[in-house]
């Protein structure tokens, strides 16, 4: 969905703002990227990587694309990088709340560490809930039939057998996502969840400590999908299409090869 066809068929960012956390690498880099490339007036990226988001919208061009400092769990910043954004731009279109973290260990449900577990919480379910309720506050107060795109996984539709905060938190989101959307429809506001299959990405590879090739090769097990390997791309295709389509409101969105995990 990169293409020419595709910058005709997604004209709908034309002159938007958008917010994408999380995007200063992986799935929010590349989202960020594809709204710049489809019309959207101003991404902002929110993250706490600076150098490396900094890097990601000078290179964007920072007549389209600026950087903010944001930790999603802590709600006075969350707040600001709202308030600072309608500020600077007029308005708040399109929210991508995509800022998420791993389990740093197995987690497996008898043995929880729950100093992990709440760590885990605070950026991948109150961060979430956080980006959800400023965004949401911003869109009803500016009159802006908005957007917002949570990211979710695979892991809110099945159990796993290890990574039990991980797999509860996106649980959580979905959750979250279907609430919203029933409470800010009338506002004409439509809330939406992108859920990838198991991919690559800096988080990832950096976690298991492993090639992007390698982690490929396995998490090519995952999907009954066979030909092609998940990317950040292919998510971030997923995450336009929710955010222009003027009719998809409270939908989980699998991008995952038919999951065979």
């Amino acid at each position: 969905m990169t293409d020419d066809s595709s910058a005709v068929r997604y004209n709908g960012l034309q002159g938007k703002v958008a917010i994408v956390t999380g995007g200063a690498s992986g799935i929010g880099e590349a989202t960020a990227r594809l709204f710049a490339q489809h019309g959207t007036r101003m991404v902002v990226i929110a993250d706490i990587q600076d150098q490396l988001g900094q890097q990601v919208a000078t290179s964007i061009g920072i007549d389209k694309c600026n950087y903010i400092h944001c930790d999603v769990a802590d709600e006075h910043q969350v707040k600001s990088m709202v308030e600072s954004t309608v500020q600077k731009h007029g308005q708040l279109d399109i929210m991508f709340s995509n800022a998420g973290i791993l389990s740093p260990s197995d987690q497996i449900v008898h043995e929880l560490d729950f100093s992990q577990f709440d760590r885990l919480f605070a950026i991948n379910v109150r961060g979430m809930a956080l980006c959800v309720k400023h965004a949401a506050r911003a869109m009803v107060e500016g009159r802006v039939r908005g957007s917002i795109v949570c990211t979710g996984s695979v892991a809110a539709s099945h159990g796993g057998k290890m990574r039990t905060d991980y797999c509860m938190s996106k649980h959580a989101v979905l959750g979250l996502v279907r609430s919203a959307s029933v409470q800010l429809g009338v506002h004409g506001i439509r809330v939406n969840c992108v859920s990838p299959n198991a991919l690559a990405t800096p988080l990832t590879t950096h976690k298991l400590g492993k090639s992007v090739e390698e982690i490929e090769k396995v998490y090519e097990t995952f999907a009954r999908l066979k030909g092609s390997v998940l990317n950040v791309k292919d998510v971030a295709d997923a995450v336009l299409f929710l955010a222009c389509n003027e009719f998809v409101s409270g939908h989980d969105l699998l991008v995952d090869g038919s999951f065979a995990g």
